[in-house]
C-alpha cells in the first residue's frame, strides 16, 4: 500500500508529537543528512536548525563514509536513492563497520520493495516525500530516545 506524506515508523506504529510537548533536546544535537539534492539539504537544515538541532550534510554516501565521527549523531537521514546508489545498502554498510546510529529514510520513491528493505535494515521511521516538517521533527526525536 502507498501511504504518501506519512510517516511509517519501522516498528509499525505512528506517533506525531507536537512541538509544544516534546522533551528536552538530548546532549548530542546532530543530526546527519545525507540526500544528493541540494534543495532537499537546505530544507531539512532549516527545518532541523528551528527545532534545535545541528544538521551536518552530506551530498553522497561516499561523504558520509568519509567523515568518520557517527558518534556526534542523534540519527541519520538518508535518502533512499542517492545519485544511483541505494540509501538502504549505505545503511547495511554502515551497520557492518559498527555504526549504530539509528536512521531515518526518506524517500520519493515509495514501494513495497523499499518499505521492505528499509524495515529489513533497521529504522526508525520511513518517510515519503513529501512528508510533513511534524513527522520528520517526531522520527529524530523518537531515534533520539532509542
Amino acid at each position: 500500500m502507498k501511504v504518501r506524506g506519512a510517516v511509517l515508523p519501522c516498528e509499525r506504529r505512528a506517533t506525531i508529537v507536537p512541538a509544544r510537548e516534546v522533551a528536552p533536546l538530548p546532549s548530542r544535537a546532530t543530526v546527519f543528512v545525507v540526500d544528493d539534492d541540494p534543495s532537499m539539504r537546505t530544507s531539512l537544515s532549516r527545518l532541523l536548525r528551528a527545532h534545535g538541532f545541528v544538521a551536518t550534510l552530506f551530498d553522497s554516501a561516499n561523504a558520509l563514509l568519509d567523515q568518520g565521527r557517527f558518534e556526534e549523531a542523534i540519527c541519520i537521514v538518508l535518502d533512499i536513492n542517492l545519485d544511483g546508489k541505494s540509501g538502504i545498502e549505505l545503511r547495511l554498510r554502515l551497520a557492518g563497520q559498527g555504526v549504530v546510529a539509528p536512521v531515518i529514510y526518506i524517500t520519493g520513491n515509495d514501494s513495497a520493495a523499499n518499505h521492505a528493505a528499509a524495515i529489513a535494515s533497521g529504522c526508525v521511521a520511513y518517510l515519503t516525500k513529501p512528508f510533513s516538517a511534524e513527522a520528520l521533527i517526531a522520527s529524530v526525536m523518537r531515534a533520539s530516545a532509542a
